[in-house]
């Protein structure tokens, strides 16, 4: 299940978890108003940005919310 770090009242965020809904996609959600996750970020990532997207089945880290939407529609979206 892909992971996405999301800061509540982002916007940011909130239009990527809208954009997914539609998709149907699910993630791990990771709050960073945490301070443990906003480390976390910050080590994995580099930096205190949201959203934030870990997809490892697709072998796929990225910020950006237009970024992170394009990805979903690549991966996420069935065949025909």
């Amino acid at each position: 299940m892909p992971i996405l770090y999301v800061r509540p009242g982002c916007p940011y965020s909130h239009k990527v978890l809208l954009e997914a809904e539609e998709l149907g996609v699910t993630f791990e959600l990771k709050n960073v108003n945490d301070p443990a996750i906003a480390d976390e970020l910050v080590a994995r990532g580099g930096k205190l940005q949201m959203p934030y997207l870990v997809d490892e089945e697709h072998r796929v880290e990225m910020y950006e919310s237009d970024d992170i939407i394009a990805h979903l529609h690549e991966s996420f979206t069935p065949k025909p």
